[in-house]
């Protein structure tokens, strides 16, 4: 008669101190997540990072968690923004910061961010479309903008003429610390005039310091209505009152 040992099951080798090799595969890509997205120059959607981690894009949003979760009480933090990921500083740092990295800022007229709120509310929207809002000719605006990368041509209207229409960019929401448009305040239309904004995000003004090129020459353009324009200026507003 032989005495056989009794074997272990793995719960009780991973309560003797066995090592978890699931345990060590999240570890390993909780770390390498870290490692991506700090070298990552721009935001990452979920579905790079699943290809990167080689994980089901369903995992990752947990992954991220875990990795906030652990930036919590650091100067660091996981955002989302414009769609992806993206590992950044915390705002209440942002002040020791400034004195190592002093990035070139500029400042938007206040033409520049009527339209910008307008192209924000109204996209996609074509510049005669913006100049009937506003009331006064805005090529010099929509120029600055798009030079700042802040908006941007995507095709043209199926209208006589057809003008080019204009969207806000992935730029634009990564300066706001935007997620997406939907994440925007909301604006009340003025009184009586209902359809002149739609209800839609707001965009927020902050840290543009540097001035940015502006034209003096604005022309009236003909407008039909002070609604629109009235409109406009609550966007504009909004603008200023936020912070990048």
């Amino acid at each position: 008669m032989t005495n056989e040992l009794p074997q272990e099951s793995p719960a009780a080798e991973a309560m003797d101190g066995a090592p978890d090799p699931a345990s060590g595969d999240a570890d390993r890509r909780l770390a390498a997540l870290e490692a991506v997205l700090f070298m990552a120059a721009e935001p990452i959607g979920a579905g790079e990072l699943a290809d990167i981690l080689e994980v089901k894009p369903a995992d990752v949003e947990q992954i991220v968690a875990r990795l906030d979760e652990q930036c919590s009480g650091r100067g660091i933090q996981v955002q989302r923004v414009a769609g992806g990921y993206q590992i950044c500083t915390r705002p209440e740092y942002g002040p020791y910061v400034a004195k190592l990295h002093q990035p070139e800022r500029f400042r938007l007229s206040r033409a520049a961010l009527e339209t910008l709120a307008i192209v924000a509310y109204k996209q996609p929207i074509t510049r005669p479309e913006i100049e009937a809002i506003r009331g006064v000719n805005s090529d010099s605006p929509v120029d600055t903008l798009s030079q700042y990368e802040l908006i941007c041509e995507v095709g043209r209207k199926d209208s006589p003429g057809r003008p080019m229409l204009y969207r806000t960019t992935d730029n634009f929401l990564g300066q706001f610390g935007l997620n997406s448009v939907e994440d925007l305040p909301s604006i009340e239309p003025p009184p009586g005039d209902e359809q002149s904004m739609p209800t839609e995000p707001d965009a927020a003004d902050g840290a543009f310091e540097q001035e940015a090129p502006v034209s003096t020459h604005e022309q009236p353009v003909q407008q039909s209505s002070a609604g629109p324009a009235a409109a406009s200026a609550e966007a504009t507003e909004e603008l200023r009152e936020g912070s990048l």
